[in-house]
């Protein structure tokens, strides 16, 4: 009897001593994970705005390429300087309206006058020759019909006459042309026009093929532009184009253009294709602002080669920091548990995390919508995905968000009832 109440009370007391160590145990390891929890920062997600967010799905955009060109007017011309001498009564600068035969300077022309005179007193003196020619003529005719001169006379004389007529055309063309050096040294307009450019001055002696100024007609412009070999194979004459001067203000409307010209080789090297594109006449009405084109500007814009349904993003949410481009997609994801506290455990776990991934693309053609640039997007993503646009900025793959819910619109007051207090 006494035995068996002495291993009883042993084993009590073995269990007692194997609880206590349990419980100690138990402890230890708690002890340990909260050490843990609090050396280990919470993962608190980055709080991302409804309207960064975007939900990709297919639009019907315009499918165009990339243009960019200077503008030059239709019709120009240089003006240069038929003969040598000294520039004289050159007044027009640039931007002024000049007349088609309008006088723009005189080139001194004291030697061309003298030639000119030379050459018609050298007229004179052939005219006289052929006058006294002629007349011998006549008389060794009348002589011959009566038999008191030859025949070989008479052909001497037709002879004389002949090379006395020669003599003078030759110093009447001579005269002409000294005429007509005396006529280029009056320099007038080819055109209507505005100058544009003035390349000497009053006083300096130009020469032959000097040029004096440039003249521009500003009422027909167009846009010679440049296209890349492969684009040129999308661009077809009466395609329109609209275009925009790099900088230029917001509330100015974009060029309206259309290809009316492209030329049918490639130039040599570069392999682009030169494509000329008219410009729309302007609006009139003073209401609206519009872009005032000058030759020589650069335009940057888009030729509009078609409408299909694509799936398309803005370009500004296309990352471009890696090898290639890709969006920043937002998918459901997990929290991981050493990261989380021993108390928010259970309501991380309750709650879906989203997280930020980095997803490769493959880009098509640019498009205007909405007033941006979209791009249409031919692999790597589908629709119904989520992407972050460029606004939330670049975040590192992984990285934790949580997307505000939009702003509710505040409720209507509720009307006073009619008669008030």
């Amino acid at each position: 009897m006494k035995s068996s109440v002495r291993w009883a009370i042993g084993l009590v007391v073995v269990g007692l001593l194997a609880s206590a160590g349990w419980r100690a145990f138990s402890n230890q390891q708690h002890k340990k994970q909260a050490m843990a929890a609090s050396s280990t920062p919470l993962e608190l997600p980055i709080q991302i705005a409804a309207n960064e967010v975007l939900e990709l799905r297919p639009l019907q955009l315009s499918l165009s390429v990339p243009v960019n060109g200077t503008v030059q007017a239709l019709h120009s011309a240089v003006v240069k300087a038929y003969v040598a001498g000294e520039l004289r009564g050159l007044e027009v600068r640039e931007g002024d309206n000049v007349k088609k035969g309008q006088v723009l300077a005189r080139i001194d022309a004291t030697e061309a006058t003298a030639r000119w005179r030379q050459a018609q007193q050298q007229a004179d003196a052939s005219r006289g020759q052929l006058a006294i020619a002629q007349r011998n003529q006549d008389n060794n005719a009348a002589l011959v019909q009566k038999g008191f001169i030859s025949t070989t006379a008479l052909a001497t004389s037709q002879a004389n006459l002949d090379t006395a007529r020669a003599n003078l055309a030759a110093a009447q063309s001579a005269a002409d042309a000294a005429h007509k050096a005396v006529t280029d040294s009056v320099i007038t307009s080819p055109m209507d026009g505005q100058i544009a450019q003035r390349f000497v001055q009053s006083g300096e002696r130009v020469g032959v093929e000097a040029k004096i100024v440039e003249i521009v007609n500003t009422a027909q412009l167009e846009i010679q532009a440049q296209l890349a070999p492969a684009d040129s194979v999308q661009v077809q004459v009466g395609q329109a184009a609209q275009l925009q001067v790099p900088g230029a203000a917001d509330g100015l409307p974009p060029v309206q253009a259309k290809v009316v010209r492209i030329n049918p080789s490639a130039q040599t090297g570069s392999r682009t294709v030169a494509a000329y594109l008219a410009v729309a006449p302007f609006n009139n009405d003073s209401s609206q602002p519009t872009l005032q084109l000058r030759p020589g500007l650069f335009l940057q814009g888009n030729i509009i080669t078609g409408n299909a349904s694509q799936l398309a993003a803005p370009l500004s949410a296309v990352r471009t920091d890696k090898p290639q481009p890709y969006l920043q997609l937002i998918r459901q994801g997990q929290v991981a548990p050493a990261s989380v506290s021993p108390d928010r455990s259970d309501e991380m776990a309750a709650r879906p995390v989203l997280r930020v991934v980095h997803q490769s693309l493959e880009l098509g053609s640019q498009s205007a919508y909405q007033g941006a640039t979209w791009v249409q997007l031919l692999k790597g993503v589908q629709a119904g995905d989520q992407i972050l646009l460029g606004t939330a900025g670049g975040l590192r793959e992984g990285t934790a968000v949580e997307v505000q819910p939009k702003a509710q619109p505040a409720a209507a007051p509720v009307a006073a009832e009619a008669g008030g207090r």
